[in-house]
């Protein structure tokens, strides 16, 4: 399968600017699951914004129904 890289550019969230795996969804995904989080795809604009993907953070953001 061929990587979309650019297509997903368009709708990646991520504010972190010297992210490498921008776009390459998959390395993104494998790299935040070994350190326990989510992409931040996962999250709204202004929780992502913190840079916590923590399991947790995203956790308790579903449980005050802000996502």
């Amino acid at each position: 399968m061929e990587c979309n890289q650019e297509e997903n550019r368009k709708k990646c969230n991520c504010t972190y600017e010297p992210c490498s795996r921008k776009g390459i969804c998959c390395e993104c995904i494998a790299y935040h699951l070994r350190l326990r989080e989510l992409p931040a795809c996962c999250f709204p604009d202004d929780a992502e914004a913190t840079f916590d993907r923590s399991f947790e953070f995203f956790s308790r953001l579903v449980q005050e129904k802000k996502i």
